[in-house]
């Protein structure tokens, strides 16, 4: 199969370097000329992927319409604030029936859209599906055992995207909750940051635990609300991504949170991460659209009110901690 994974962050090139690996013809395409020479002539993704050799099949190239123009199947790993633009310069690139696969874990923040959305308004025509679950980059191009899931709202694409990239080492399920599988894969990194804060204070499983729980509540909630199914966050897209990234040391959105609770300011703390941490701009989308839908989102106001407002960590917890007692 002709894939072509666009972007070139951890996930991207991980993805590329799994499809690669299993015998796929897999182009990766990024914007960095130094960062495609290091891909093709030395193996190697230094600034997201450091100390991983990656196969010897895997191409690299800045050229969009080389990469995507006899592809089958694109990967779009592109963070949500470029993600809109790079469909736009792929619509005029793809042959007819290249299946389109998100795998982006964020929302547009000014429209509020789910990735799929932004694609089949940018790029209509063409099918869509979601890959989304616990799965850290590194650990996935390691070779560690990894369970994944597909969605589309077509069951037989997402059956095909399933057995292309599932190998011994990486598991895909196959599921038709699209809009389910895209919020959980979004909302989980809002309570990853929570949870990083939690860890930042000092504070221990009983808290870890309770944050989780609750930040699954939420995640339902909103969920259901837009036309999701409350199972699919009880899988792996929803509880199983959330206790990874909230626990997970290889979390960054976890690791911004950590370094909030410790005193750090936001520009500190992303500065620091370098990495993307797609919750911070989803903390925004997550509590406009619970205003929209009129669901209540309690963790996620009190990460907006300390990553926007100037609340500091402590008075959010405390925040949270003496709400009015209610029924679970």
């Amino acid at each position: 199969m002709r894939t072509a994974i666009l972007g070139g962050g951890s996930w991207g090139t991980a993805l590329a370097a799994h499809l690669a690996g299993t015998g796929h013809d897999a182009v990766l395409w990024l914007r960095d000329p130094e960062v495609a020479r290091q891909v093709n002539e030395r193996q190697q993704n230094p600034d997201y992927l450091p100390g991983v050799t990656l196969p010897s099949r895997l191409r690299a190239t800045t050229d969009l319409a080389a990469a995507a123009s006899a592809a089958e199947v694109v990967l779009l790993v592109i963070p949500s604030t470029g993600f809109r633009a790079v469909c736009r310069a792929l619509r005029p690139q793809l042959r007819a029936d290249a299946i389109l696969v998100s795998a982006t874990k964020g929302l547009e923040t000014d429209t509020l859209d789910r990735m799929t959305q932004v694609a089949a308004e940018e790029v209509p025509g063409h099918a869509l599906a979601v890959l989304s679950g616990p799965s850290f980059a590194l650990e996935v191009v390691q070779g560690q055992p990894t369970v994944v899931v597909v969605a589309s709202s077509e069951i037989a694409v997402a059956e095909r995207v399933q057995r292309e990239i599932s190998t011994p080492s990486l598991r895909a399920y196959s599921s038709d909750d699209v809009t389910g599988v895209e919020l959980a894969g979004a909302l989980k990194n809002v309570v990853a940051i929570a949870s990083g804060i939690v860890a930042g204070l000092g504070f221990g499983h009983n808290t870890l635990a309770a944050l989780i729980t609750r930040g699954l509540a939420e995640m339902v909630r909103l969920t259901v609300a837009m036309g999701g199914r409350a199972d699919t966050l009880a899988g792996l897209a929803g509880l199983g991504d959330l206790v990874l990234t909230c626990t997970g040391t290889l979390s960054r959105n976890r690791r911004v949170g950590q370094l909030l609770g410790t005193g750090k300011s936001l520009a500190e703390a992303v500065a620091e991460t370098h990495l993307v941490a797609e919750g911070v701009r989803t903390t925004l989308a997550a509590c406009a659209l619970a205003e929209r839908h009129q669901v209540e989102l309690p963790i996620a106001e009190q990460m907006k009110a300390v990553l926007y407002d100037g609340r500091s960590p402590r008075q959010a917890v405390e925040q949270l901690m003496l709400r009015s007692l209610k029924r679970e």
